[in-house]
This record gives C-alpha cells, structure tokens and sequence, in this order.
C-alpha cells in the first residue's frame, strides 16, 4: 500500500451519523495544528458513536479513486486523552474519507465559506473527484460535534442551498 503519513485524527461516523442521517460509513479527517483540538473533537464524536480509526498520525492512501486512512501500526487504537494520558480503545481498520476538517481559532471561522476540496499531499495523486469537501470549524465550540454530522449528511444527500449543491 502507497500511503502518506500525515499529521491529523480521523473518526468513522458509525452510529453518531443517526442523529442527522449522515452516512454511517463516512470517514471525518481533523486537521490542524498541534493542540488545535484534533482528539478533543475526536472524544466528543466516539461519545456520540463514532470509532477511533488514528489519532495524531494518519496513514493516507488511494482505493478505487477514494481517498482512505487508517492507522500507523504502532498507534492502531491509541488517543491521547490530554490530562488522562495515551489511551487504547476499539477502532476501525480503516474509513473513507467523507470530510476533511481544518480545526481554526473561533475568530477565523468563515461564516458562510466558498466550497472547497481537501488536497491530499501531492504523492498520493488521486483523481479531483476523489477529493473530500473541506470545512473550517473551532474544535472546541460545543456545537463542533453536531456541525461534522451535519456537514456529512449535507455533501452526501446534497442538502446544501444549490450554490453549493453538486
């Protein structure tokens, strides 16, 4: 497998998709700097029922046009529960990826920002339509869980206002 190691967490939805009917399957990608919030986010998504698939350090790779990740072997089932310590718990083998999400300071969060698709680093050389939609969120708004949901169920049934519907 022809994988690129990145910096980031990435969640399945699994049952935390049931709340907006969001597609179970979907794979989230947190993106963002160091302490940003990526495993905070991640805790508060696998309390509502999503599962762990990395955290920290994502293996990035191409199937069938899709872009998939999965955990480095080292850290398979491993998060950091900052204050609590590393933590190992059930995690997924693997997910699509259904959304990426740039992790921002509140202040800089767009309102109502231009569609975009996450660019995976350029080794992996994957089709433009393979690419994930791309969201900015503050990981630590109380409403940042529910926004993921939401933003999958939204790209996958097209449920945003037709400027930004496909």
């Amino acid at each position: 497998m022809n994988a690129e190691n990145i910096h980031a967490t990435c969640v399945l939805l699994a049952d935390a998709a049931a709340v907006f009917n969001a597609p179970k399957d979907a794979g989230i990608l947190l993106l963002g700097s160091s302490s940003a919030g990526k495993s905070d986010l991640a805790l508060r998504l696998m309390e509502r029922g999503a599962r762990l698939v990395a955290d920290d350090r994502v293996d990035l790779f191409a199937r069938d046009n899709l872009l998939m990740a999965c955990a480095p072997d080292a850290l398979g089932g491993l998060i950091e529960a900052r204050g609590a310590g590393i933590i190992a718990q059930p995690f997924a083998k693997e997910a699509r990826v259904a959304l990426a999400v740039e992790l921002i300071d509140v202040g800089y969060v767009p309102r109502y920002p231009e569609p975009e698709s996450y660019k995976p680093p350029p080794s992996l050389a994957l089709l433009a339509a393979a690419y994930p939609p791309l969201i900015w969120l503050a990981a630590f708004e109380a409403s940042a869980p529910a926004k993921i949901v939401l933003a999958a169920a939204a790209f996958a049934d097209a449920l945003y206002r037709e400027r930004h519907n496909p």
